[in-house]
């Protein structure tokens, strides 16, 4: 047993050096002589079933909805500037590269991306205004600086932005809450979601989080370099977008487990300068105390949700809307995706919702598309995670459950 336990050791280290030694040799644009491409199947009993959901699937007069790719465990999406390929990250080890080559609508390549790399719950892509590809990992961030081009070859020029392990610190790696989310914003810094992984945390942890900025978002320049927290008081936020009109960071928050059925509402947030806290863990979702908590006092300055949604029902992707396929009401409002309850007696969720922002900043929150939740039967059929703008207009939606990207256009009159 000592001599297996042993060599399982070496193997491990063995694989971390190999996986290191690749990087350092994409970074210095060498070939790593590492596997092949994953493909996946775009057609048969799968993507047949997938299609007889999508006719339960209630939208507006005048919208469709569509598959648009089989993609496993299909997260947070990342359209490409020149519209060439679409990024999905998973949280297991793969990030998908989806690919509609004769422009039909409907991908006909789907593939891993960079499978030289070995990735740690790449959930987070994300891109720059000029191309350049981010990737949050669990503990890391990596940029591919052209990775609409080089994603046709297995090795694929990466460096680090964020080295393994220094995102966090090691000791504080969970299971829970390290599903990343990236954005880059309009003064050109990375921003990155760091959920703290308990329901709520502990006092003694308090220190230590907000120096890191978990339970938050932090903000740093494109090199990694000048690295602060942006927002703090934050669960775990699974889902954001920069507001075109304003460059305000809107952002979704998931609440604290455990209280019931209607309470605490999750939310719906709008960061309008550095420095603010949104009020975890004195609350655990809008203005609804924590009971661990609840001796202490909050900070005045606790920013409140301008939204506050249904409880449990897990919003997590967001995009702001500034297409002209849709009608002009939908213009300038945000998309999210409830992925679906998982602690309600009564299952919610499984949705997409549109939010319709006042000039004043007010917001309206109601359902645009919704049907993966079997009303009859309180099954899931789907889990929509992200949502995301293709360069036509129309919306892409992502399914980690059924391991789909759907595609949402308007054909009706404007």
């Amino acid at each position: 047993m000592r001599t297996i336990i042993a060599m399982s050791a070496a193997l491990g280290l063995a694989a971390q050096a190999q996986a290191a030694d690749n990087l350092e040799k994409l970074s210095q644009f060498k070939v790593t002589g590492g596997a092949g491409f994953t493909y996946v199947e775009q057609g048969g009993a799968k993507a047949e079933a997938i299609r007889r959901t999508l006719e339960r699937i209630r939208l507006p007069e005048g919208f469709r909805i569509g598959l648009y790719a089989i993609v496993p465990d299909a997260r947070h999406i990342a359209v490409g500037p020149q519209g060439i390929v679409t990024f999905v990250g998973t949280r297991k080890t793969k990030v998908w590269s989806v690919t509609d080559r004769d422009k039909d609508r409907v991908a006909d390549e789907v593939k891993d991306f960079a499978p030289s790399i070995d990735m740690k719950i790449p959930n987070g892509p994300c891109f720059s205004p000029d191309g350049f590809l981010y990737i949050a990992e669990q503990n890391r961030v990596l940029v591919y600086p052209a990775a609409e081009f080089f994603y046709e070859s297995p090795d694929v020029a990466a460096f680090n932005v964020v080295p393994e392990g220094e995102l966090i610190p090691p000791d504080e790696v969970s299971y829970n809450h390290t599903a990343r989310v990236c954005d880059v914003g309009p003064d050109g810094k990375l921003y990155i979601s760091l959920g703290q992984p308990f329901n709520v945390p502990p006092k003694s942890k308090r220190e230590l989080y907000a120096k890191w900025g978990i339970g938050g978002i932090i903000r740093m320049n494109a090199d990694g370099s000048g690295r602060e927290v942006f927002a703090s008081g934050i669960r775990n936020s699974v889902g954001m977008d920069f507001q075109p009109s304003t460059g305000h960071l809107w952002f979704t928050d998931n609440q604290v487990d455990g209280m019931g059925d209607d309470i605490p509402p999750g939310e719906l947030n709008r960061a309008t300068e550095a420095g603010q806290n949104f009020g975890f863990p004195w609350y655990g979702g809008g203005s609804v105390r924590t009971n661990e908590y609840k001796d202490e006092e909050p900070p005045a300055d606790v920013v409140f949700p301008v939204v506050e949604t249904v409880a449990h029902a897990a919003d997590l992707g967001m995009v702001f809307y500034d297409g002209k396929q849709f009608p002009a009401r939908y213009r300038g409002a945000i998309f999210s995706a409830q992925h679906g309850s998982w602690n309600r007696t009564e299952p919610v969720g499984a949705r997409v919702m549109v939010t319709f922002v006042d000039e004043e900043g007010g917001a309206r929150m109601e359902p645009f598309a919704e049907g993966w939740l079997d009303e009859e039967t309180g099954e899931y059929l789907g889990r929509p995670v992200d949502v995301a703008q293709l360069r036509d207009g129309s919306l892409l939606v992502s399914d980690d459950l059924a391991g789909a990207l759907y595609r949402i256009w308007y054909e009706g009159a404007q």
